[in-house]
């Protein structure tokens, strides 16, 4: 593969700024309406849904000459089923999402706890722990505001994954435009 001119990165690398400034706008925007981002996540992740579910049916009858034909419409029907559940019913979906966002936190709390442990005293040990402990502690108060934070938390954690992921682009598009030109 060929590898790109200066300019070329450096213009790429302008388009990635302009992306990550985006984001963190969106961001802000997420954080400052959690209600609005929250529903608007959920109704993207609805329509992810009703396209997969959708594309796995298409792909179902395409191979039904194989094995497994049941199984893909099922699982087809399933993710179409669900989408379309998820836009009739945005706020459940909502609802659901900061569950079962919760319960990874937690299980990911619980596994890197057993980690950190498992690990002491090697260095860094600590650092495990106090993941696991900030982890569980967040899941325990997504679980206590259940279901009425439900928007709001789901909305915010948008916000900062929008914010993040464009700091990361920035950051990005900075180290581009500085690429020094390959001989």
């Amino acid at each position: 593969m060929a590898e790109a001119s200066a300019p070329e990165l450096r213009k790429a690398g302008g388009w990635v700024i302009v992306w990550g400034v985006s984001l963190i706008l969106a961001g802000i925007v997420a954080i400052v309406e959690p209600a609005v981002a929250a529903v608007a996540t959920a109704l993207l992740l609805a329509w992810l849904f009703v396209f997969s579910g959708v594309v796995e049916l298409i792909y179902a009858f395409q191979q039904r000459a194989h094995d497994g034909l049941a199984w893909k419409i099922i699982s087809g029907l399933s993710l179409l089923a669900l989408g379309i559940y998820m836009l009739v019913f945005p706020i459940a979906s909502i609802a659901t999402l900061a569950l079962l966002i919760a319960a990874f936190l937690a299980a990911s709390g619980f596994s890197s706890v057993l980690l950190a442990f498992k690990r002491r005293p090697r260095h860094g040990w600590g650092w495990v722990l106090f993941d696991g402990v900030l982890s569980i502690a967040i899941a325990m108060m997504i679980a206590s505001g259940w279901p009425q934070n439900s928007i709001d938390f789901v909305g915010i954690l948008v916000g900062f994954c929008l914010i993040s992921g464009g700091i990361w682009r920035i950051v990005l598009g900075r180290a581009l435009r500085a690429e020094p030109p390959s001989a």
